[in-house]
């Protein structure tokens, strides 16, 4: 489970940004939070709005970014030890509007819990290779941290538990270090943060090619529920075939006893998204993993993004302790009724064009007091209350001018 993740010189990013899982103290939703006796409470799902441009997505790519750069090693190698993964591979850029940044590291601060252990893994990345590289950890519930590796370019020092003398530190410098070991050695706390990053699913519906990356699995358990989904969608859908020979997909349905195929590229664009979308949805649901997803209300109809959101937010069903992180335009889902105010959050442009991110949480009203969990979001957000939207304001400012 991810618990923070902040990184440093990214794309539209300039500044050190903290993105936080941890739940604040609200009272609403309580019962959605995934709890642990001995730790922070982390949220089961969050959101990021903001207009085109303001660095939505640049927060998903950030995520992506670092964890391709350790996962892409250990794939190429087929050194893997999870079988199924959807990852978008994403190169580190680094803030390109100043003198400085350009030639400064991008870093990356993640904290993650695995197990008994909550995690955190620092990797500061340049052109020439890694600049920095660090992991740690400490019991949940435990105060002491102990040092799993630390790396200052070539010079690496190993932490006790993996302090040996077969341990080789002569790694490629523009591997990781954590990539080098996962591929070339079997030690169990290596092989933990291992399998974390491994299970993350990264997907980009924003991808105009994503109905192509159709995941078919030959699982009759799986896809009686995936078709169960479906139709608790209204998407009333019994099977499907591939023919293999035409390298078409076919949709089935069952009318008065009758089976009629369709071939998938004549569905309706929220059937195919739905089709796409929801085997990586019941694959982190069933095994607790992460989902992180861009544009995930694209092409989708407002009570299906809703319905998705209740899949992680109803404790019954999430009961894996699976997160999701999505991108998304769609206000109509912007809600009281759906999120708690720290799981929403707005992505906007400041005057020197880098990025900055806040939550619902963190806005305070003119008496000094937070958002009240009963007030129209949608609605505020529309009138410029949330600083996250400009496009009222031009409209307002195009009336002048007519």
């Amino acid at each position: 489970m991810i618990c923070q993740f902040g990184f440093k010189n990214f794309r539209s990013y300039k500044n050190e940004t903290v993105f936080d899982f941890q739940a604040a103290a609200l009272s609403e939703f309580k019962k959605s939070l995934i709890e642990n006796e001995s730790a922070s409470s982390l949220l089961p799902v969050s959101v990021i709005y903001g207009p085109n441009g303001g660095g939505k997505s640049n927060i998903i790519y950030a995520l992506s970014c670092l964890i391709s750069t350790v996962v892409k090693p250990i794939y190429d190698l087929k050194k893997n030890r999870i079988q199924y993964i959807s990852q978008t591979e994403v190169p580190v850029e680094s803030f390109l509007f100043d003198d400085c940044s350009s030639g400064e590291p991008t870093e990356f601060n993640l904290y993650f819990r695995k197990n008994a252990y909550e995690y955190r893994y620092y990797l500061a990345l340049s052109n020439s290779g890694i600049e920095s590289e660090s992991l740690f950890r400490k019991k949940l519930g435990g105060k002491r941290t102990a040092t799993i590796f630390i790396r200052e370019k070539n010079n690496i020092e190993l932490g006790a538990s993996i302090d040996k003398a077969s341990i080789n530190k002569d790694v490629n410098p523009k591997m990781p270090y954590l990539s080098f070991l996962s591929i070339n050695y079997n030690i169990s706390v290596i092989t933990e943060v291992q399998e974390w990053f491994e299970s993350c699913i990264i997907s980009d519906y924003s991808n105009p090619n994503y109905e192509t990356l159709i995941p078919l699995i030959d699982d009759k358990s799986f896809n009686s529920l995936l078709f169960h989904m479906l139709n608790d969608m209204d998407i009333e859908v019994t099977g499907f075939h591939y023919d293999k020979e035409n390298k078409e997909l076919f949709l089935t349905r069952k009318i008065n006893e009758s089976i009629y195929s369709l071939p998938f590229s004549n569905e309706s664009a929220g059937t195919k998204k739905a089709f796409v979308v929801l085997p990586s949805i019941i694959i982190a649901l069933k095994e607790g993993r992460l989902l992180i997803v861009d544009e995930l209300d694209a092409k989708l109809h407002p009570k299906l993004l809703r319905y998705i959101i209740k899949l992680f937010t109803n404790p019954r069903i999430n009961k894996n302790h699976a997160q999701l992180l999505f991108t998304s335009h769609d206000l109509s889902t912007m809600k009281n009724d759906v999120f708690r105010r720290d799981e929403i959050w707005f992505a906007a442009l400041g005057k020197d064009l880098s990025s900055e991110i806040y939550s619902l949480y963190d806005i305070r009203k003119e008496d000094g007091n937070r958002v009240n969990n009963s007030a129209a979001y949608d609605k505020q957000y529309l009138e410029g209350r949330y600083g996250a939207d400009p496009y009222l304001k031009s409209m307002l400012d195009w009336e002048d001018q007519i």
